[in-house]
């Protein structure tokens, strides 16, 4: 994680600290703030470091820092640009990338400039929308985790608050009305330019790649692309009207109804009251705009089955041992099988002739970063899994190229793999020593 500059750090204190201490008050000079250098380079660092893909341009990090000036030239045209206020985005590029569950999920890519400025932007205006937001809000936020969330969820869980309600938004990221999220950001931010840099950003047109190769330009009248810098913090905007009321009508107090939001991800935890607070949710979001997806919204008794919350099987269960209930929390078999078949892909046939150290490098990187996320709460069972499926697919793709005709047990036994190969080894054990704790 990039440490953020002292007078940056600085900058965001006294802006958080302004809008919280006066929750009326409208933010009307920060424009100049965006092009100053030592913000624009943070932007670039933090950009950067996120290794995205090439927007429609096809510019890489490596071929702006390959020409002469470097980025420091590249970010003084940037600021040059913004300052004359000649700034225009370039459309944004559409992928569509597989989801887990099967299906596809569009994925909007600015070119590394807008990002960049988006990235400035952001920095500069996050810290005013921060005073504002609730802290049952986990998604996309500094110091805020999806830990941080599913542990929320566990803490109302043991208070007995089992009627949880499951809400899943339809399409979240690609409806929000673009008029009704501006007159949001303009409840705090007044200043025109900054304005203006968001609904260009907003309108910016999507370009799509067909299958016969070319490009199909779309316009843009809502939503707000998942993949952009900045929206993130937009999505956050929108949906804090939910949170907020809460808070107002103070439903958790009178109904015993906790939300636990993580961007559009939310789950609300009850005793009972269920169809009078889910009618409640959909009346909030009629008028924002939104719908809840009907076939993915469901009620659970918690008692009597589990649910799904980011990427986790929540449902409560007694210990063998102590014979309590306990909120039970592992990876979900959705979770599960994605990386079952990530690795499968990485070990198949196809790469019989790549190198073996750059098969196991990959694969290493890929479960690295599944276990760094799913490490947590009841996962004993899971990574075991995990682990002998690493050693089954390792075997199997070291048998094809070899050609040996049995599976290779007595050539490649188990240690073999971790030990000579570098395989990396699953920790098996569930990290209890860990505590997250929730803010709030």
């Amino acid at each position: 994680m990039l440490k953020t500059p002292d007078n940056i750090r600085e900058l965001q204190r006294k802006l958080y600290r302004k809008a919280k201490q006066e929750k009326e008050y409208r933010f009307y000079l920060l424009y100049d703030k965006i092009y100053r250098l030592d913000i624009l380079n943070h932007a670039y660092r933090l950009v950067k470091a996120n290794k995205g893909a090439p927007g429609i341009d096809g510019e890489t990090f490596g071929s702006i820092e390959e020409r002469e000036g470097g980025a420091e030239k590249y970010l003084e045209e940037i600021a040059g640009a913004l300052k004359r206020k000649d700034y225009k985005p370039q459309a944004v590029r559409r992928v569509n990338i597989p989801k887990p569950a099967g299906g596809k999920r569009p994925l909007g890519i600015p070119v590394i400039k807008d990002r960049v400025v988006q990235m400035a932007v952001k920095i500069v205006i996050e810290p005013i929308f921060e005073a504002d937001f609730q802290e049952n809000s986990y998604g996309f936020r500094p110091k805020r985790s999806a830990h941080q969330a599913v542990e929320d969820v566990r803490n109302h869980l043991l208070k007995g608050k089992t009627d949880v309600i499951d809400a899943d938004i339809s399409k979240y990221f690609d409806t929000i009305p673009h008029d009704r999220l501006m007159q949001l950001v303009a409840k705090r931010i007044v200043d025109k330019q900054i304005l203006k840099l968001i609904k260009m950003w907003l309108k910016a047109p999507i370009v799509e790649e067909r299958e016969d190769g070319k490009k199909e330009y779309k316009g843009n009248d809502k939503g707000t692309p998942q993949g952009g810098v900045i929206s993130p913090l937009l999505a956050n905007i929108y949906l804090n009207v939910l949170d907020t009321l809460w808070v107002v009508k103070k439903v958790q107090e009178r109904l015993g109804a906790r939300l636990v939001r993580y961007a559009d991800d939310s789950v609300v935890l009850c005793r009972g009251n269920t169809d009078r607070i889910l009618t409640g949710i959909k009346r909030v979001l009629d008028d924002l705009g939104l719908t809840l997806n009907e076939e993915k919204t469901r009620i659970v008794d918690a008692r009597q089955e589990s649910f799904d919350f980011l990427g986790f099987s929540i449902g409560m269960k007694r210990g063998l041992r102590t014979g309590k209930i306990y909120p039970h929390t592992e990876p979900s078999k959705k979770a599960l099988k994605h990386i079952r078949s990530e690795i499968k892909q990485l070990t198949t046939e196809r790469y019989s002739a790549t190198p073996t150290e750059v098969v196991i490098r990959r694969v290493n990187e890929v479960a690295r970063g599944w276990v760094g996320y799913f490490r947590f709460g009841n996962c004993t069972k899971t990574m075991s899994a995990l682990k002998g499926y690493l050693v089954y697919r390792m075997r199997i793709y070291l048998r094809r190229k070899h050609h040996y005709r049995s599976f290779g047990c007595k050539k490649y036994p188990y240690r073999y793999y971790f030990d000579s190969l570098g395989l990396y080894e699953v920790p098996t054990k569930a990290p209890w020593t860990q505590s997250v704790k929730a803010p709030g």
